[in-house]
């Protein structure tokens, strides 16, 4: 099969035929219809997250099931699935207790011996999140799937696997924003857009976008923002204090210490600043511990917005069908799988919210 493979650090993904491993005890294998192309996927190749090549990067897919093995249960072929990092174990302290996004999914891999799930005539080619959803076919786990309804667009399910389960899920699981409350969403990418959403979703009566990009101001208005911030000509936090006096909740959805700084100055006493953006490795955030004690301030992180994906991914789903999820608008551009450098280009040049790989067949 055809697959995008990271050779080395800082270098062109290159689109390589590799093979893929039966499906075992509980692996299912599916056909990748479409995959989100993320932020996450950029640090790796840019070296800010560890992941040694070689490997098949991307995390946001959706497909088709075509083959499952001994003991699998929660699918069959024909099923369509979202294929979601958060793969859990089922027994650990933390899936008992209601978070498995912090499981880790370390029993869910195959055990050391086992033949590879991906590899190259004898070369190991690692497997990135669980998943590797830049290739036209993955060998996952079941517990890294969750069936969904079929009359939903893949293409569009695509982008709930990772970033609108991040920002819908810090606004509705992490925060748990609640109708009346006052939001400011920092950074207006895929995930910042979701958090706009979730707010909405969640009955937020003020909802602050910032950004730098009017553009990407504009399409946040348009996903339920009620106020925007170019914070490229004005001081954000000074606008935001001065629109409310202080929100409820600050989403820092970038990942940088500034912008971190920026987010807990935006709160009201008693507020939270959620910190939702992947910070590079070696990255220490310097926040104001003064303020933090004094104002009564909190400052939470949210891991894949604290998700449950197998209950709910499904209702994203259902939010999208009836209309509250706007999804078609967060997706910027559709690309195929020899364009995937591309994607990253525009990605980093800022011109797309969300851009998607689409699998040809």
């Amino acid at each position: 099969m055809r697959a995008a493979v990271m050779r080395a650090y800082k270098t062109p993904l290159g689109i390589e035929d590799i093979e893929l491993a039966r499906p075992g005890p509980r692996e299912v294998r599916v056909r990748t219809a479409a995959t989100g192309v993320c932020h996450s996927d950029l640090h790796c190749i840019e070296a800010a997250l560890p992941v040694p090549p070689p490997t098949v990067l991307g995390h946001e897919p959706a497909g088709v099931v075509v083959e499952v093995g001994p003991g699998v249960t929660h699918v069959q072929p024909g099923d369509h699935v979202i294929g979601c990092l958060s793969a859990f174990c089922g027994s650990c302290a933390y899936c008992l207790c209601g978070q498995p996004n912090l499981c880790g999914g370390a029993a869910t891999q195959r055990a050391p011996g086992e033949p590879p799930r991906l590899s190259k005539k004898g070369e190991l080619i690692h497997q990135f999140a669980h998943l590797s959803a830049f290739a036209e076919e993955m060998l996952v786990h079941e517990n890294a799937l969750v069936k969904i309804r079929k009359e939903m667009p893949l293409d569009r399910a695509a982008l709930i696997g990772c970033g609108v389960t991040t920002g819908l899920g810090a606004a509705l699981n992490t925060a748990r924003i609640r109708p009346g409350e006052t939001a400011a969403v920092i950074g207006c990418g895929g995930v910042g857009l979701a958090a706009i959403q979730g707010c909405r979703i969640g009955g937020a009566s003020r909802i602050i976008a910032v950004d730098t990009l009017a553009w990407k101001l504009d399409l946040a208005k348009r996903l339920g923002a009620t106020d925007a911030i170019d914070a490229s000509a004005e001081d954000a936090m000074m606008k935001v204090l001065g629109l409310t006096g202080g929100v409820d909740y600050a989403f820092e959805c970038i990942g940088l210490k500034q912008t971190a700084a920026q987010g807990l100055g935006m709160i009201r006493k008693g507020g939270t600043l959620v910190l939702v953006g992947v910070v590079p490795v070696g990255t220490n955030l310097e926040l104001n511990g003064l303020d933090i004690v004094l104002q009564g301030k909190s400052v939470v992180g949210s891991m894949m917005g604290s998700n449950r994906f197998r209950i709910d991914m499904p209702r994203y789903v259902d939010f999208y069908l009836d209309g509250r999820l706007k999804l078609d608008e967060m997706i910027s551009q559709r690309f195929g799988l020899d364009d995937v450098n591309k994607a990253f280009d525009m990605m980093k040049a800022g011109e797309v919210a969300r851009s998607v790989i689409a699998m040809a067949g």
